[in-house]
């Protein structure tokens, strides 16, 4: 399962609003090749599930996540922090064995 912290529903609530997105979006979230440590994380919008798709809901909001990348995202949180140490989501996986300084890649 992927969880999402309040501030994180809080932000992805005030985009879908603020893209006027209707209901049948989600949040899909995905590993892809590349980064400083191997593998980097994506974030969009999506009204389309996938046949091997993983679909979770929390705190009302819906993340869809495809079968590879959901191997490398199980058990993450995802947060949004807007502190003065970086502002924009972050993902805390415990999957991660090392992380890049930004946080936006990481390696298992």
């Amino acid at each position: 399962m992927i969880t999402v912290s309040d501030k994180a529903k809080e932000k992805v609530a005030r985009l879908i609003q603020d893209a006027n997105l209707d209901e049948t979006y989600r949040l899909r979230a995905s590993v892809a090749g590349g980064g400083c440590s191997g593998l980097s994380y994506k974030l969009d919008f999506d009204n389309e599930v996938r046949p091997m798709d993983q679909e979770f809901e929390d705190k009302g909001v819906r993340v869809v996540v495809d079968m590879k990348s959901f191997l490398y995202l199980a058990g993450t949180e995802l947060d949004f922090s807007d502190g003065l140490n970086g502002k924009g989501f972050q993902f805390n996986n415990p999957n991660a064995s090392r992380e890049c300084g930004c946080g936006e890649s990481f390696s298992v």
